[in-house]
């Protein structure tokens, strides 16, 4: 289901054709949680998500975010970005607004980001630290895009000498 909204000559669309996927990975290259991420990998994760373009009046791509999710319970938002140009503009915030109102995301059990340095921002849309006594685990690889890599016949990656 493709999914479109729209403000003052500018949408968010949840159509995968109208991306701009070379722009995407230069943008994410640049941020700090996905630094030299090859453009295969941005690939398989726009394929694997609902992904919600920002589009000026001249449909050119000024936005991205993208939510994985089951679609019944759980839902997380990853990859916010806005072009360096567009920023501190209100972009981001409606582009969040857009992908809590997707109608298949309504109603999960939880939704869930991490953020080194937007939890207020994320604040205003109702993210919080859990009330309850949670801890949040990670298994982080921070070198996975910047080292050389080869696969193993099962599918379990291993590191290149």
């Amino acid at each position: 289901m493709h999914c479109e909204w729209t403000r003052a000559g500018l949408s968010v669309s949840t159509d995968k054709g109208r991306l701009n996927i070379e722009l995407i990975h230069t943008l994410l290259s640049k941020t700090h949680w996905a630094a030299d991420i090859p453009r295969a990998v941005v690939e398989r994760s726009v394929a694997n998500s609902i992904n919600f373009g920002l589009y000026d009046a001249a449909a050119s791509l000024i936005g991205y975010g993208r939510v994985v999710t089951d679609r019944a319970t759980f839902a997380y938002i990853t990859d916010v970005v806005i072009v360096p140009e567009r920023r501190h503009q209100g972009l981001g915030s409606w582009l969040i607004g857009c992908m809590l109102a997707h109608p298949e995301l309504q109603d999960l059990r939880r939704w869930q980001l991490t953020s080194r340095n937007a939890s207020g921002f994320y604040e205003r849309f109702g993210f919080s630290v859990p009330p309850e006594p949670l801890v949040g685990l990670a298994k982080i690889n921070p070198t996975v895009y910047s080292r050389r890599r080869s696969h193993s016949p099962r599918g379990q990656d291993i590191a290149s000498p």
